[in-house]
Order: C-alpha cells, then structure tokens, then sequence
C-alpha cells in the first residue's frame, strides 16, 4: 500500500505499510539446505577419506570444496534464527559469522577456477611434467585458496556490525559509514567473482572443443563431472551477485518497486545459499563415487548385523588377526 505523497517533488520517499514478508520462508528453506548439505557433504568426505586416492588432483580439490561448503553450511542456522526471529547472538557472534560466511564464498571460487585451470592445462596443454609436480600445485592452490578467503572475510567482517533499528528490530549487516566501502566492495566482487568467471568461461571454451574432437571417454566423464560442478556454482550464485550490484546503484521509491526488488533479492540469495548442498549430488553423477558410497553403506550394515547376531564379536579383535595372518604371510 502506498502513502499519499506530502509533496510532487521527484524525490518523494514512499513508506510502505506492508510488505511480503519474504524472509520468514528463506529462513524456513534455509534450515532445509542446511540438513541436505551437512548429510551430503559429510558422506562425501567420507567416500573421499576412506575410499578414494587423495592423490588424485580432482580428488583433492573436491575434498577441499566439500569443506569449504561445510564451513558455509554451519552458518545457515545462525541466518536462519536472524530471519525467523531477530539477530539475537550479539557483535562478535555477528563478526564471527559472517567471516565463515566469506571464507566458505571465497574458498569456493578459488578452487573452482583451479579445479577448472588443472582441467585446461592437462586436457588442452597436456604439458603437466609429472604427476608430483600436478599434485604439489594442486595442494599449492589448496592452501592459498584458504588463506586468501580467511584473509579477505577477516576484512569483510569489520564492517559488519549489530544495529537497532527504530522498529526495534537488530541486525547484522554491512555498515556502509566507510565511504572506501563501496569502492572496495566493487573491487572484491569483480576479482572474487567476475574475474573467476571469465576464467573459467575461457577454459572451458578451449577444453569443450578438445574434448569433443577426442574418444578418451574417461577424460570426458571427468570433464562433464567437473563442468558440472562449476556451472552450478555460477548458475547459483551469479543472480545474487548480480542483484547485489543493482541494490548498489538503484534505490526504489515506490512500494511495489521495493516490494518486488526484496522478493527477488530473497529467491537469489536462497538460489545461491542452496548451492553448498549441490556438489555433493553433482559429484554423485560419477559411477565410482556412487558405487563406493554404496560399497561403504553396505559393508557398515553388514559388519552391525553381524556384530548384533554374534558372527562378529568385536572389530578391533578381527582387525587384529588380520593384521597378524597378514605379517605371518
């Protein structure tokens, strides 16, 4: 509902009496994403860290993406309690929260782009000396990918503050007094986001058309799993980017026009918060991980019911035999 105007002026400011209250179902949603991403990222380390060869240069990187979503995911609770309710655990909670917030983000983007440059250099150069030197780049960018995410939301989180508004509800937001603010904000989305894009885009150019021209059908599975996985982090989170950036520049006057731009900031910032439970299903697309999960499910069940009927007295007793038959042979 709009106010009648005090005055014809141009920059008449409208106060809306009611607007859809569009926050109550992100937080709702947001709980969801949080129990699916915890499920499927932990099973994802475990597959990873019991079955897998870390070793392996993809492998690896997607064992840092699943902890870097997981660091995300811990913080969904704590936006979902501010949505549902207020802001209630107070400035340094607010600083601590939003810096995970940051470090999962940025963690993400940078292995992504160098998951995807690993791809270009060994389907498209193919000039990686060996597989020692891949790996030690590998856990190189691994390494720089968390201490520049930690060293960026450290800088981040000082310039998120609680405030109280005058209908007495508080948050934990941006505090845009610093007038470097923008300036810095535009600098860090365009080399944290944009940059990466471009990168990745032009990578995948040149590996599509290699890949296409090849009948390694290993190389191509890889190639679409991890194709897969780095077009869902963009196709998630490029809309709340993007709407980021017109919140920046545009302020709407009317009520519907708010209305409408608080709606769309919601379904983009739920499109983009939903992406850490993605890669875990994504990386099921590949038949070994799918097998190995089961593999693991089902020997687990085997040995508990064992276990329950008395086959199996104690594991640790049966590991110990075998390691004994194994020094004895």
């Amino acid at each position: 509902m709009e106010n009648d105007s005090v005055s014809d002026s141009e920059d008449v400011v409208y106060f809306c009496d009611e607007i859809f209250d569009f926050a109550t179902i992100s937080g709702s949603l947001f709980l969801l994403v949080f129990i699916i991403s915890l499920a499927g990222n932990s099973l994802l380390l475990i597959v990873l860290v019991v079955n897998k060869n870390l070793k392996n240069v993809t492998n690896l990187l997607v064992l840092n993406l699943a902890c870097s979503d997981l660091v995300f995911t811990v913080t969904l609770p704590f936006w979902a309690t501010f949505y549902l309710h207020n802001w209630v655990f107070g400035d340094f909670g607010c600083k601590f929260i939003a810096a995970a917030y940051f470090v999962g983000l940025y963690s993400s983007v940078i292995l992504l782009t160098a998951m995807t440059v690993d791809r270009f250099i060994t389907v498209v150069l193919q000039k990686w000396p060996s597989n020692s030197v891949r790996q030690r780049c590998a856990m190189g960018a691994c390494a720089a990918a968390w201490v520049i995410s930690i060293a960026v939301s450290l800088s981040d989180a000082m310039h998120v503050k609680v405030e109280t508004h005058w209908n007495n509800v508080t948050t934990c937001e941006y505090s845009s007094d610093d007038p470097d603010f923008k300036l810095g904000y535009y600098l860090q989305v365009s080399l944290l986001f944009f940059l990466p894009f471009v990168i990745i885009v032009f990578c995948y150019t040149a590996i599509l058309k290699t890949v296409l021209g090849s009948s390694n059908r290993k190389r191509r599975r890889t190639v679409v799993v991890v194709f897969c996985i780095v077009s869902a982090f963009f196709i998630c989170w490029g809309p709340y980017n993007i709407i980021l950036l017109i919140e920046r520049w545009y302020e709407p006057k009317r009520c519907n026009a708010k209305e409408r731009l608080i709606i769309a900031f919601h379904i983009c910032e739920l499109l983009g918060y939903s992406h850490c439970c993605v890669n875990p299903l994504l990386y099921m697309l590949s038949q070994k991980v799918r097998k190995q999960l089961l593999h693991l499910l089902t020997c687990n069940k085997v040995l508990r019911e064992k276990r329950e009927k008395g086959i199996i007295p104690n594991l640790s007793v049966t590991q110990n035999v075998l390691e004994l038959h194994q020094k004895d042979t």
